[in-house]
């Protein structure tokens, strides 16, 4: 009898979770004073800090983190950014306000986010090149680890 055992296991080189925390609270400060009192260096001290992540999770070849990154950031910012339509805008017609643009403007948002850091992630990975690892290994029947 013929027994044929297929194991793949991929282990992920760099936690992205300290850092991935740290962005979206940074973002929901970002957000919180673009609500409140726009500005064209908040806008791009949003669009440096999304750079900064990026940066790492290109480095530590951990691209598929951007997909999450919008969701994490969203959770964070979610309660901040109520409050700061609510300062901004009203307390009645600033709830409203928040409520949109917590669910669809994060669409727009989120959009962003995960293209911008995708880019960049995407961009550093390449030129950082190939973790020089096989990432393919077939072992025989009669082979042994």
């Amino acid at each position: 009898m013929s027994g044929v055992v297929i194991q793949f296991r991929e282990r992920a080189r760099g936690n992205t979770s300290i850092p991935m925390v740290l962005w979206a609270l940074l973002m929901t400060v970002v957000l919180f004073i673009e609500v409140v009192a726009p500005s064209a260096t908040v806008t791009w001290l949003g669009f440096g800090v999304s750079a900064l992540l990026g940066v790492y999770l290109g480095w530590q070849r951990r691209v598929g983190a951007v997909f999450v990154a919008p969701l994490v950031s969203w959770l964070f910012a979610w309660f901040p950014l109520e409050v700061a339509c609510m300062i901004h805008f009203g307390i009645l017609k600033g709830f409203f306000v928040g409520l949109l643009t917590i669910t669809f403007g994060w669409i727009g948002i989120g959009f962003v986010e995960l293209v911008w850091m995708g880019m960049v992630a995407l961009l550093v990975k390449a030129i950082r090149g190939s973790s020089g690892r096989d990432s393919v290994v077939i072992m025989g029947p009669d082979d042994r680890l």
